[in-house]
Formats: structure tokens, C-alpha cells, sequence
């Protein structure tokens, strides 16, 4: 795999290690495939606060899917960049139609771990070619996950990546992550991905801004390190977590937003 491939094991280590202590989220095919395909992490990348950093993330896209789910019943959920994440398998809602996508050689490896049926479909898609997402399956409505993806593209691919979305499905519910400005600067310099080769990460100066001219709207925007979450951890974990992670400078580099076109 590429050095962006790599960044898959990143969160999917962070799910395998809350997973065995039973907090956050429950996530077997995590421990599964850590357990199998796991590598040697190291630096920031093995940190045991960013473990719990993603599993939160990971749970709140969990939770946002399985309400969206709840509104949007015969809409198909899919999942831009999904690496080996195994979010199908954790949500609690019924879908119709669920697509994960990734590049070719990380469908290949998920192809080792997941099986397709009637409701689930695994796509390989390169998502800076818009064009590919012609090869989605039609429907009207469509729920889209973009965790942990889009500071991979620039703006400009981005951009392109959400129009050609919007064009091709009538109603469009997204929930995305996204670095700043600022972030992707200071990206750089301490990130995680650094450790498995990434040097490179695009952010946004505003979000509002970026989407003039879509047809879509910024619906919610959501804590990444939510109290509820931030509790299932130990008391003294809890005051060194929320000092690392909540706060108004965290803000400052990382975002989530949930976008809407109706």
C-alpha cells in the first residue's frame, strides 16, 4: 500500500484497542484485523489519546448514520474512503443499500475480512476522479460518510467531489471532518500520518465559504470529543484527554460538519 493507504491502520487501531477495553465502541472485526494485518506503530501514531480521539469520532459517525437511518429509510448509505472500517457491521439501524469505497488495493484487502450480499456492496473508486462516482448505484437520497478522507484531497477535488455528488443523487445528507487552514499547516510539523509517510494534508479556510456556488448547506456542526464519550474513560484519563483534545485550540485545527441539500 501507498503511504495514504497505510493511514487506514491509524483509526483502525484506535477502534481495535477501545474495542478490547470495552469503551466507546464495540468493534470485533477491528480486533479481528489488527490483529491479522496490524503493523508496528510508532511515535503519535501508537498514542493511546489519539486511540481514544478516533474511537470517538468513529462513534459519532456511528450514531449520526443510525439517525439519519431512522429519517431516511430506503436511502443508500455510502462511505468515501472507508478502509477497513466496519461501520455496516456496527450500526444498529436496517439499511437497503450500503456501498464502502476505497482505492483498489485497499478493496482487496477488505475483500479478505467482509462479504457482499443483497444490501452490501464494496466499490473500488479513486475519488479525486469525479467521474468515477457515476459507477455509485442510482437511488434519490443518499447518505454520505467522509470520515477521516477529505483532507487527502485539495480543495479543488473536494469541491468537484461534492458537486458531482449533489448532480447525481436528489437528496444529499453529508457528515465530513475537515482540517483547517491552520490544521493542515500545522499538520506538518505533528500528525500522526507523518508516521506511515504522509506529509501532505489540504484544509479549509471557511466552510461556508468553500461551498458558495453547491447546493448544499451546513446543517450541524458537531464536538469531535463529546462529554458523554469523553466519561467512559477513567477519571484521571478524562482531565488529560480534554486537555489535549477539547478546547478552543483543537477547534481551531479540526472540524466536523454535517451538510444538507435540503
Amino acid at each position: 500500500m501507498n503511504e495514504v493507504n497505510k493511514t487506514l491502520f491509524i483509526p483502525l487501531y484506535g477502534k481495535a484497542k477501545v474495542s478490547k477495553q470495552n469503551i466507546i465502541l464495540k468493534d470485533k472485526r477491528a480486533e479481528e484485523i489488527w490483529d491479522t494485518e496490524g503493523f508496528l506503530l510508532e511515535g503519535k501514531s501508537k498514542s493511546k489519546w489519539l486511540t481514544y480521539n478516533l474511537a470517538m469520532r468513529g462513534r459519532i459517525y456511528d450514531d449520526w448514520t443510525d439517525r439519519m437511518l431512522v429519517k431516511n429509510k430506503k436511502a443508500t448509505v455510502i462511505q468515501i474512503g472507508c478502509g477497513l472500517d466496519s461501520r455496516y457491521l456496527r450500526v444498529r439501524m436496517p439499511y437497503q443499500k450500503w456501498v464502502d469505497c476505497d482505492l483498489t488495493e485497499v478493496i482487496e484487502v477488505r475483500r479478505k475480512y467482509f462479504k457482499e450480499s443483497q444490501n452490501y456492496q464494496m466499490m473500488s473508486l479513486n475519488a479525486s476522479d469525479v467521474e468515477e462516482i457515476n459507477k455509485l448505484p442510482e437511488g434519490s437520497t443518499a447518505i454520505v460518510v467522509l470520515e477521516g478522507f477529505c483532507m487527502y484531497l485539495t480543495n479543488q477535488q473536494l469541491y468537484e467531489l461534492l458537486n458531482k455528488l449533489q448532480t447525481k443523487f436528489l437528496k444529499l445528507h453529508i457528515l465530513m471532518d475537515i482540517y483547517t487552514e491552520f490544521g493542515a499547516r500545522a499538520s506538518k510539523y505533528k500528525n500522526p500520518v507523518n508516521d506511515v509517510g504522509v506529509s501532505k494534508l489540504y484544509g479549509l479556510k471557511s466552510m461556508k465559504d468553500f461551498l458558495s456556488g453547491l447546493n448544499l448547506k451546513i446543517k450541524a456542526e458537531y464536538s469531535l470529543t463529546p462529554n458523554h464519550l469523553i466519561s467512559e474513560l477513567k477519571p484521571m484519563e478524562r482531565i488529560l484527554f480534554r486537555l489535549l483534545f477539547t478546547g478552543s485550540l483543537y477547534r481551531k485545527i479540526y472540524r466536523l460538519y454535517e451538510l444538507s441539500s435540503i
